[in-house]
């Protein structure tokens, strides 16, 4: 398996610098997120405090940026990260498609995650909860899985799951009509909890109460500390330095997710300093590793 020098997570403005940076500093560089960039970007109006680019729209803009980073010589991964493991030396980390890569360093740029956590959702986190039907759907033979959706990107998750498991409830949080597999059970109801014993067993909603297995809440973004075991992060933003550096060694942070003011030249900005950072990191790991062989 090929190990990346540094993997971001998230293609927008602070993503995106984060890859031209440390491509320019001549490191291996893996995006993950959507192709086309940042949605935030590119329903933009009018953008008139970017430096350089003045009265630019926000698709403009938006294009530029991806473009830009797309010659920089980055490899674009187009799979939501679900998990990051750090594994000492390195980390791995899972996509929504069921597959794991590698890298040395890990720089967070997914935006802000704007919806809380439902109660009981991290507490069976693991024991029932997941964030990627496709990783578990293997483990739902037979049984009853629920899925709580908020955009109709993960309906093909939905699909996946249903050749797996007897029953699949769909949960679509959002207003588009929806499009997944004959079998699925369409709910067009509110999640409200998670409850159960030592495992999730029922998805408590606002008409009513389903028994079932296990219950996956597949958002756009996943919640920092629900992405990256033992991060320090509030409920909404990682904490970082002036350096980007969170409390985990070899992983950084930029943009929204790291605080306001949600600013596109801000979050390029940190994203910079996040691939300098990560670049400086990778550089002494080796200095080390050369010295003590």
């Amino acid at each position: 398996m090929e190990r990346y020098d540094i993997a971001v997570i998230g293609t927008g403005p602070g993503g995106l610098e984060a890859a031209i940076t440390g491509r320019a500093r001549n490191k291996t560089v893996a995006v993950f997120g959507t192709p086309g960039g940042s949605a935030k970007v590119e329903k933009a109006h009018r953008v008139d405090n970017y430096l350089g680019i003045p009265a630019v729209t926000g698709s403009e803009l938006a294009s530029r940026f991806m473009d830009h980073a797309k010659e920089s010589g980055a490899e674009f991964i187009s799979e939501k990260v679900t998990l990051v493991y750090p594994m000492g030396e390195y980390f791995s980390m899972q996509t929504s498609a069921g597959e794991m890569y590698e890298a040395v360093t890990v720089i967070l740029a997914a935006g802000m995650n704007a919806g809380k956590t439902y109660p009981g959702e991290e507490k069976f986190l693991g024991r029932g909860v997941s964030y990627c039907a496709t990783c578990d759907a293997a483990l739902y033979k037979g049984k009853t899985a629920a899925i709580v959706s908020f955009t109709p990107e993960e309906e093909g998750e939905a699909d996946f799951m249903a050749e797996y498991a007897d029953r699949v409830l769909y949960f679509p949080q959002y207003k588009e009509e929806v499009h997944v597999n004959d079998g699925i059970e369409v709910i067009r109801d509110v999640p409200v909890s998670v409850e159960g014993d030592i495992v999730a067993q029922t998805l408590v909603c606002e008409d009513d109460i389903y028994d079932v297995d296990g219950v996956f809440f597949l958002r756009p973004f996943v919640a920092p500390a629900n992405l990256l075991p033992g991060l320090e992060a509030d409920e909404r933003h990682v904490k970082v330095n002036r350096s980007m550096e969170t409390n985990i060694p070899g992983c950084f942070a930029c943009g929204d997710i790291t605080g306001t003011p949600y600013q596109f030249i801000k979050a390029a900005g940190e994203g910079n300093v996040a691939a300098l950072s990560a670049v400086s990191y990778i550089d002494n790991k080796r200095r080390e590793k050369s010295s003590n062989s």
